[in-house]
């Protein structure tokens, strides 16, 4: 239904009339403390008296919880099932794993606000793979055995996150919210052109890693490592819910690059990508003397990235869309020519 649509019964008009939504502020008292807060009000178009609609207490109450738990730095239902997706655990093995009672993640997940003690446990599991295998091996004996194997296979893996610099991670994290599907394969590529048009940029390297001149292209073997298991497929990786709204942690000059590279190269699936990365010097240069199907893991070192990408910048002005379009056409252009 459009805004235009939106009708429903005022009693102030006695009559059915449209109506628009709209935000409105209130005070709320809680435990004796004021909170404004920021809800929503179906307002009639005739008399500009406020309506009761379907649906509209909820969609308060729901405001309310949502920001009062903002307010007092309160975990979210949203993050307590973000933590069982991520530790393949149900809610009552979740409540004993954090030496919580039984029925404590399940109140929750009904909409009763946890204490602040309670909730930092929480947050904790959610942002330390390392606390939650603690609270696991302490509370073993609460736990079945299926349980306990699952969240704890689980706590491993998501340590395997950790061999990737912090700085690598957002990085990874921030493209995975920007694009619908990577693969791999593109993932890799876009790494790599991230790093190259950030040091062309500023000056410096986004990220720690040194990449590898590998058959298909440029690779991170540690990213690798971490996403092996989906081969060609589409990257569907639920310990990344861990850094859902990592480009909070992001500069605004990493931001730029990551958005700028997103709208360009990211428009390109892997092959084409691997495509582009076979025509330029850095990887032409580490894989020299090698057949096109012989393995290597030569280094692909960030200065000599940074060096080809500083002499495309001055060429292309790759500080832009506009530029970096230009660069990739002239290099699709001359793969098609060497093909």
């Amino acid at each position: 239904m459009t805004e235009n649509e939106r009708r429903d019964f005022c009693i102030e008009c006695r009559k059915e009339t449209k109506y628009h939504l709209q935000k409105k502020e209130i005070v709320k008292t809680i435990r004796d403390k004021d909170y404004v807060f920021g809800i929503t009000a179906a307002i009639c178009t005739e008399c500009g008296g406020e309506m009761s609609i379907p649906g509209l207490i909820d969609k308060n109450v729901r405001e309310i919880d949502e920001q009062y738990r903002t307010a007092e730095g309160l975990v979210s239902i949203d993050d307590i099932e973000k933590l069982m997706k991520i530790y393949k655990i149900g809610k009552a093995p979740l409540s004993l794993a954090l030496g919580f009672g039984e029925v404590t993640i399940p109140r929750y997940l009904e909409g009763q606000v946890p204490s602040k003690e309670y909730s930092d446990v929480v947050r904790a599991a959610l942002s330390s793979p390392v606390f939650m295998k603690q609270k696991l091996m302490e509370n073993r004996d609460k736990l079945t055995d299926a349980a306990y194997k699952k969240a704890l296979a689980a706590a491993e893996s998501i340590e395997g996150l950790f061999s990737v610099s912090d700085k690598m991670l957002r990085v990874i994290a921030y493209l995975f919210e920007k694009l619908e599907e990577v693969t791999p394969l593109m993932l890799q590529k876009l790494l790599y052109f991230i790093q190259g048009v950030y040091s062309a940029l500023y000056g410096r390297p986004i990220f720690e890693e040194d990449c590898r001149a590998w058959v298909h292209g440029p690779v991170y073997p540690e990213v690798y490592e971490l996403f092996r298991d989906f081969k060609y497929n589409p990257i569907d990786d639920a310990r990344f819910a861990l850094f859902v709204g990592a480009a909070d942690t992001l500069t605004q000059e990493e931001k730029n690059v990551v958005d700028l590279v997103v709208n360009t190269f990211g428009m390109y699936g892997g092959k084409v990508l691997e495509r582009i990365t076979h025509n330029e010097d850095p990887w032409k240069e580490a894989r020299k003397g090698y057949g096109d199907s012989i393995p290597s893991s030569e280094l692909l070192p960030k200065e000599r990235i940074m060096k080809y990408y500083v002499a495309i910048n001055r060429k292309y002005g790759i500080g832009t869309e506009e530029g970096l379009n230009a660069y990739i056409h002239d290099m699709l252009m001359n793969s098609a020519v060497v093909l």
